[in-house]
C-alpha cells in the first residue's frame, strides 16, 4: 500500500528596496535551516535557487520597502499568495534607510546621485509594506537577529504567537553589565527607547545605540531627547539626525524628529 505523501508547508522569500542583509540572516541560521527545511518546503527564495513552486505560500517573508511603482504591484501580488505574511527588517516594518528621502523633495536626491535622473521611475516616497498591505507580524531589525527570525518562524508553523521579548536595549545593557554610556560619558543613547535584539552592540563598545531595531511599543524618543538637550547639552542638529537613522519612518521616531525642524 502506497503511503500518503507528507505534504509541507510552503515559505516564500521576497525582496524589495533592500541591501539583501535581512534575507542573509536566514542563510547565517546555517544548521538551524537544515532542520527547518526538514518540515518545510522553500517555495521562492533567490538567494539561495531559482526554482520556484507557484503559490499560494503558507508563509512569506518580505525584505526591503515600497518605493515603485512596480514594488506596489508586485507587493499585492504577494499578499494575495500568502496566508502569512511577516515583514522582516528596518526597510519593510520603517522604510529603511532610504526613507530618509520621505523628509524632502525625491528630485533633489535623485540629482546628486545620478546623471541622468530622468530615467528613474520611483515614487516620491520609501515606506513600510504595512502602509500597503495587511502584515500578520514585523520583526523590526537591522539587520534582524537570526534566533528571533527562528523563533517567529517556528512559532507561526505550530500556529502560535512568537515570544519575542518587548524590553529595550536597555535591559541588554544591564544583563551584560555594561555601564550606561548616557550616564558615565554623557554619551546620547536611543537604548532606553529601542527595541532589543542586537545584544546591546554598539553600547558594549562605548557607543550610543542608533535605534537599529527600532522604536519600542510605547516609546517616547521625545521626552528622552529633551533631557538630552538640557543635561548633555546635545545639538538639535545631531538629535534630529540620530532619530533618522535606520527607522526613520517609523512613527515615534518620525514625530520626534520632526519637533527638531521647528
Amino acid at each position: 500500500m502506497n503511503k500518503l505523501a507528507i505534504v509541507k508547508p510552503t515559505l516564500a522569500v521576497w525582496k524589495f528596496a533592500s541591501c539583501d542583509g535581512c534575507q542573509l540572516s536566514l542563510l547565517d541560521c546555517e544548521d538551524e535551516i537544515l532542520q527547518l527545511a526538514e518540515i518545510i518546503q522553500i517555495g521562492n527564495f533567490a538567494e539561495i535557487s531559482k526554482v520556484k513552486v507557484e503559490g499560494p505560500y503558507d508563509i512569506s517573508l518580505v525584505e526591503g520597502s515600497i518605493s515603485t511603482k512596480k514594488d506596489l504591484e508586485k507587493i499585492q501580488m504577494v499578499r494575495k499568495q500568502s496566508k502569512i505574511l511577516i515583514t522582516i527588517g528596518a526597510c519593510a516594518t520603517a522604510g529603511g534607510i532610504q526613507a530618509l528621502r520621505n523628509f524632502s523633495k525625491l528630485e533633489e536626491f535623485m540629482k546628486i546621485v545620478y546623471a541622468s535622473p530622468e530615467y528613474i521611475d520611483s515614487l516620491q516616497t520609501s515606506t513600510a509594506i504595512s502602509h500597503h498591505v495587511p502584515v500578520d507580524y514585523e520583526l523590526q531589525g537591522c539587520p534582524i537577529n537570526k534566533h528571533q527570525l527562528l523563533e517567529v518562524l517556528k512559532s507561526f508553523l505550530r500556529g502560535k504567537r512568537p515570544a519575542i521579548s518587548s524590553s529595550s536595549v536597555c535591559n541588554e545593557c544591564k544583563r551584560k553589565g555594561n555601564v550606561c554610556v548616557t550616564v558615565a560619558y554623557g554619551i546620547p543613547c536611543l537604548g532606553p527607547v529601542t527595541h532589543a535584539g542586537c545584544d546591546a552592540l554598539c553600547p558594549s563598545y562605548r557607543r550610543g545605540c542608533y535605534g537599529c531595531y527600532g522604536p519600542k511599543e510605547t516609546a517616547n524618543p521625545l521626552a528622552m531627547t529633551r533631557w538630552w538637550e538640557k543635561e548633555l547639552k546635545t545639538e538639535t542638529e545631531s538629535i534630529k539626525h540620530l532619530l533618522r537613522n535606520f527607522n526613520c519612518d517609523k512613527e515615534p521616531f518620525k514625530k520626534a524628529s520632526e519637533h527638531y525642524e521647528q
